[in-house]
């Protein structure tokens, strides 16, 4: 071991011993032209492990991120604009901001903060990603303070506080993330797990990622200014009772992907055991979708296991299906939604896509009853916000 190494969080690697099977117990800090005692603003960095400090990332600095980066309850990451930290190959390489830490990362349009692979040539999955837990509802537990725990890690999430506050994300931008862990366990780009709305979300971008892009389980948090390209397997996920508004949302395919849009009312891996039982339920306003063309057979929309959604002013392009809403029995009514106006679109158009509505729930409702403004849609506008800190 270097010198210049130091071991961060004895004590809470002791407390946080759900962590441990995904590596994070026994991780370090390796500070090169850094104070050892205070691992803030560093000059050469490897960062990573379960902070005991609030740790500034600065202006101007690359860092390494070489393992779990891990910010407990009561401290803080914060990420000054133009900050880039470079993640070194492996799905155990991800930051993680626990229920009651915060992240304050603030770019701007022209100076972004940036997380992205450590490969000198980098490919989708070549790391892990961002993850927040918060403590704002879910429906995967019984509801109150309970809380459930992340695939990535075994972390804990939800609650009841609607407007719980994780801290900031703006001008950030987050490459190449989404190593799978096993199986069943695979990291996003963006992973909200029961965030509040007094979290900010604005101008986020998930580029070439191996799994989802962003993805919602529970919480009330709302974004703004969403970029996913090239994500491969959904580039917007919600689950577990999520509830916030998305707003301005550009998505655009590129190799082999899944839905532009995956939204489940619970979570179908444990099955709906909420108590009581709410679904999620968002808003989605001005959003474009772009395929591969009609031809690839993919769906732009899926909506199923129950959850509701409301979509005003969209834009799809490309896609073998539009939209395609699935049910299955009484405890996953996603038809119900149409029925009840909790779900349908407001204003939307479409371009080189076969079907636009494909019905399997089961109910009986066809486009008139789902979409209104057919032809109307513009979708996202998204060269009018995206210059500066995306990557195209």
């Amino acid at each position: 071991m270097k010198t210049s190494k130091f071991l961060l969080g004895f004590a809470m690697a002791i407390i946080l011993v759900g962590c441990a099977a995904d590596d994070t117990a026994d991780v370090i800090i390796n500070q090169e032209g850094g104070n050892p005692s205070n691992p803030t603003n560093p000059g050469t960095s490897e960062i990573g492990g379960t902070l005991t400090e609030d740790l500034t990332l600065t202006t101007g600095t690359e860092y390494k991120l070489t393992t779990a980066l891990i910010v407990p309850e009561g401290f803080t990451l914060n990420i000054e604009p133009g900050a880039v930290i470079r993640a070194t190959t492996g799905a155990d390489v991800y930051v993680a901001i626990m229920q009651g830490g915060q992240i304050m990362a603030e770019g701007t349009s022209t100076n972004p903060i940036v997380f992205t692979s450590d490969s000198t040539t980098p490919n989708a999955g070549d790391w892990g990603g961002l993850i927040i837990l918060g403590k704002a509802p879910i429906n995967s537990v019984s509801g109150g303070d309970a809380t459930s725990t992340s695939e990535i890690g075994g972390l804990p999430y939800g609650g009841s506080a609607t407007d719980d506050n994780s801290g900031i994300l703006k001008y950030l931008r987050i490459e190449y993330s989404g190593g799978a862990a096993d199986a069943s366990s695979e990291n996003n780009g963006f992973s909200f797990y029961g965030v509040g709305n007094g979290t900010t979300i604005e101008y986020i971008q998930a580029f070439e990622g191996k799994d989802d892009g962003v993805e919602f389980f529970g919480g009330t948090v709302n974004a703004s200014f969403v970029s996913v390209i090239g994500a491969q397997d959904d580039s917007i996920d919600w689950t577990e009772g999520f509830t916030g508004t998305l707003t301005n949302v550009y998505i655009e395919h590129r190799q082999a992907h899944d839905k532009g849009i995956e939204g489940d009312g619970f979570n179908t891996d444990i099955g709906n055991n909420a108590d009581p039982l709410f679904w999620s339920a968002p808003t989605i306003n001005n959003i474009t979708i772009n395929g591969n063309g009609s031809s690839n057979e993919n769906e732009a929309v899926r909506l199923r296991a129950g959850t509701r959604a409301l979509f005003n002013n969209v834009l799809i392009s490309g896609f073998a299906e539009g939209f395609d809403l699935d049910s299955d029995g009484a405890d996953s009514p996603t038809g119900q939604g149409v029925i009840d106006g909790d779900t349908g679109v407001t204003d939307i158009s479409f371009d080189d896509v076969t079907v636009n509505l494909k019905n399997d729930t089961g109910d009986t409702f066809g486009e008139a009853e789902f979409f209104t403004g057919i032809g109307n849609g513009t979708g996202a506008d998204y060269t009018s916000w995206n210059g500066g800190w995306t990557r195209n």
